[in-house]
């Protein structure tokens, strides 16, 4: 065995990539759970195909994991790769822009043969790994394919599943690399595989092998290791946006003491948000795979109107489809949350790449003056908080709100420290159970000092009231056609919602002094990317700030102010520009923007170097 050192190191960037079917997002997600339990602060990008089975060995269906983790804290997966997994020749091709001069290449020489050279479009008799073109970077090579059937030669299995544990190789190579233990990978595959003896012990056997051919391997002879981040003291998990989504509205209708029901149709990148609460019956949810978009959104409905929480969960093409259940929603006044895990579009688009395609959508997309909240979530672990306020808003407020999250947010993850039920915010429902003191007849549109109508759940003697998506009567809840009455219950409905900026907190600076020359302002997944790049400038001594938005309609009653407290605002946004547009009609300010719609997140480097331009 050759002699090794351990060399230190403040963070690292890892990409793992491969085809579609070699494994790369389980090998991805397994070294971020080790991570995470390691301590380091941490930040993921999954990026695989929209197609199930995509071409194998294409450009079109290469599979990738990027993970950032660090001894510091981190917002980002990374600008640039210190390390890039290349399982196959379309890998390499596709990800080597991303790799920094002087990165580690590893290369699974069995994925560079012939066919999978021209099926990457390599020209004929071009091999990168053999012409001097990688001369930039660690090259190292392995057929990491041969080398598991070797480690499987004893076993039954047949070829196709003895390749398939070749990403158990790579892990375990990675995880000497790293100077990991491998004890929870290993516990993983019990579980996956506990009545599957013969696939646990061959998972098990290459993770072993991968590990072992690591350390005796001459070209290695330094291994590395990333310290535990200094985080604020608590119980950790690494969690995805959606998981921390489906937790999050747990814990509102443990809060509010409300039933859930979620009423959904499968849709990419939501649908784990329904894998998800499908587990959790216990907490008293029920779930419903509906037959379509519409049928998913109007059982939620009649789930509210029953006196539960009706949830339903989506992309932007399915908003479009639930439409005009929403605007019922809004004519019944009654709680509700839809749920938008955005995605490219329009149409179909690039159902697995990420935007912030929808907030337009969220604000205006529906017929007739129809007005909504509109909460959004900025991170992974964020998501659990911003569930939780929407829910809150929705219930106290008797409106739906649409939620937004994206594709970055719902698969990506990050470190996220559990909270303690007694500091979460309460939610208190009422619901009205009977005629009051001299009333003599139940008038459902009779409102409170929030314009805020009664929850009356059917069945309740005396409470009987009309429902429908024809205009009601001030009031009494009657149909009318009154030309007067429409318009005063057009008023007060966009009062309703305009009102809850009493109750929501304000806007706050997240980084930089509260006056100076540029005020970066984002909202959703474009958080990590703006304090990142803020982050840098400040500490050059320029006068920057960020500040990122959650609650978008209505925005926070201070938002003006901060505003105008700089001479300079940017938007970020990874669409063609749709919350500068309505910062711009709202407040009169002359924003900038920096549109990205690539179906890739912004970069820190590139809003460095925008916000230098408006310095300058």
């Amino acid at each position: 065995m050759p002699n090794t050192s351990i060399q230190q190191l403040e963070d690292v960037v890892i990409k793992f990539a491969g085809d579609s079917g070699d494994g790369m997002q389980l090998t991805g997600s397994q070294f971020s759970n080790n991570t995470a339990l390691i301590g380091n602060d941490l930040s993921t990008f999954p990026d695989f195909p929209a197609e199930i089975r995509a071409p194998q060995g294409t450009l079109a269906g290469v599979s990738g994991f990027q993970l950032h983790f660090s001894s510091n804290r981190i917002f980002t997966p990374g600008d640039a790769c210190d390390v890039l997994v290349a399982m196959n020749a379309a890998a390499l091709k596709a990800n080597l822009k991303g790799l920094k001069k002087g990165g580690i290449i590893i290369a699974n020489t069995d994925g560079f043969d012939s066919k999978n050279l021209r099926l990457a479009n390599y020209p004929d008799g071009v091999n990168p790994l053999e012409d001097g073109s990688l001369v930039d970077y660690q090259l190292h090579t392995m057929d990491v394919t041969k080398m598991t059937r070797e480690a499987l030669k004893d076993t039954t299995l047949g070829m196709k599943e003895k390749d398939r544990a070749k990403n158990m190789f790579v892990l375990g190579f990675l995880y000497w690399l790293y100077d990991r233990n491998m004890d929870s990978t290993e516990n993983f595959l019990r579980d996956k595989f506990g009545k599957k003896q013969d696939i646990l012990d061959s998972n098990l056997k290459v993770l072993h092998a991968g590990y072992n051919f690591a350390e005796t391997v001459e070209a290695f002879s330094t291994r590395y290791r990333v310290e535990k981040a200094r985080m604020e003291p608590g119980t950790y998990r690494s969690i995805t946006g959606n998981t921390a989504l489906a937790y999050g509205l747990v814990a509102a209708s443990q809060k509010a003491n409300l039933p859930l029901f979620l009423g959904t149709y499968p849709i990419t990148p939501a649908s784990d948000i329904l894998h998800e609460l499908s587990k959790l019956k216990n907490f008293g949810i029920r779930t419903f795979q509906a037959e379509d978009e519409i049928a998913g959104i109007t059982s939620a409905i009649g789930a509210s109107y029953g006196g539960h929480m009706g949830i339903t969960t989506t992309s932007g093409p399915g908003v479009a489809l639930k439409g005009e259940a929403m605007g019922l929603a809004v004519m019944l006044e009654i709680p509700l949350l839809i749920v938008d895990i955005q995605r490219g579009g329009p149409s179909t688009g690039l159902p697995t790449k990420t935007e912030q395609s929808d907030l337009l959508q969220a604000y205006y997309g529906r017929n007739g003056e129809c007005p909504m909240p509109v909460i959004s979530a900025s991170t992974p672990a964020d998501c659990f908080d911003a569930i939780y306020e929407a829910f809150r808003i929705s219930v106290q407020h008797m409106t739906p709100v649409i939620f937004l999250s994206d594709g970055y947010i719902a698969n990506g993850a990050e470190p996220w420290r559990f909270p303690k039920a007694a500091d979460l915010q309460p939610i208190n429902v009422k619901f009205k159970t009977g005629l009051a003191e001299g009333e003599e007849q139940f008038m459902p549109y009779q409102r409170d000092e929030n314009l805020v109508r009664p929850w009356a759940v059917p069945g309740t003697p005396g409470l009987e009231h009309r429902i429908g998506g024809l205009e009601k009567q001030n009031i009494t809840g009657n149909v009318s056609y009154d030309p007067e009455n429409h318009q005063v219950m057009v008023k007060i409905r966009q009062e309703k919602v305009d009102k809850i900026a009493d109750h929501i907190p304000l806007q706050k600076i997240e980084v930089g002094p509260e006056k100076g020359k540029v005020l970066v302002l984002g909202w959703g997944s474009t958080f990590g990317a703006i304090k990142s790049a803020v982050l840098e400038l400040l500490t050059e001594g320029h006068q920057v700030a960020h500040a990122h938005l959650r609650h978008l309609r209505p925005f926070p009653k201070n938002l003006a102010e901060i505003l105008h407290s700089y001479d300079k605002v940017l938007i970020p946004e990874i669409n063609n520009g749709q919350l500068i547009k309505i910062i711009r009609d709202q407040y009169l300010i002359d924003a900038q923007g920096y549109n990205k719609i690539m179906g890739v997140p912004i970069t820190k480097g590139e809003l460095v170097t925008k916000i230098r331009e408006m310095l300058a």
